[in-house]
């Protein structure tokens, strides 16, 4: 399990924690299919997270 900000920042959609946090407060992230607004949220393999338009899957990139 990996938390939503940590996930963001592993596979380099937000260079930083601070972005992280401000990019999921805003609402421009979703965990399958539904906003996300939690940036402790923890993710396992089978969630899809989505930012701008590009969605991936959490057990093809931690593991």
């Amino acid at each position: 399990m990996i938390k939503l900000d940590q996930f963001l920042k592993l596979v380099g959609i937000a260079p930083t924690g601070g972005q992280a946090k401000l990019m999921i407060l805003d609402g421009n992230v979703k965990v399958n299919g539904t906003i996300e607004t939690r940036r402790g949220r923890q993710l396992v393999s089978t969630d899809q997270v989505t930012v701008a338009g590009q969605t991936l899957k959490v057990g093809d990139l931690i593991e």
